[in-house]
């Protein structure tokens, strides 16, 4: 199952959307920004209802 999340770029502030797959569990993986093109580290994770949240960070704060 596909879900989507907007979260915003660490670095510059924009809003960007993540498509995200219920059935892979734990996951981390670097995708790069859509407007400053820099390295977006992100975890995901199933909440309590096993819906797929996503949370990111910077590259090096990962």
């Amino acid at each position: 199952m596909l879900t989507s999340q907007t979260v915003q770029c660490p670095y510059c502030g924009e809003p960007i959307e993540l498509v995200l797959d219920a059935s892979a569990g734990d996951q981390h993986y670097i995708e790069d920004c859509q407007v400053c093109c820099r390295p977006i580290s992100v975890h995901v994770s199933a909440d309590d209802e096993g819906e797929p949240r996503a949370t990111v960070s910077g590259e090096n704060e990962a």
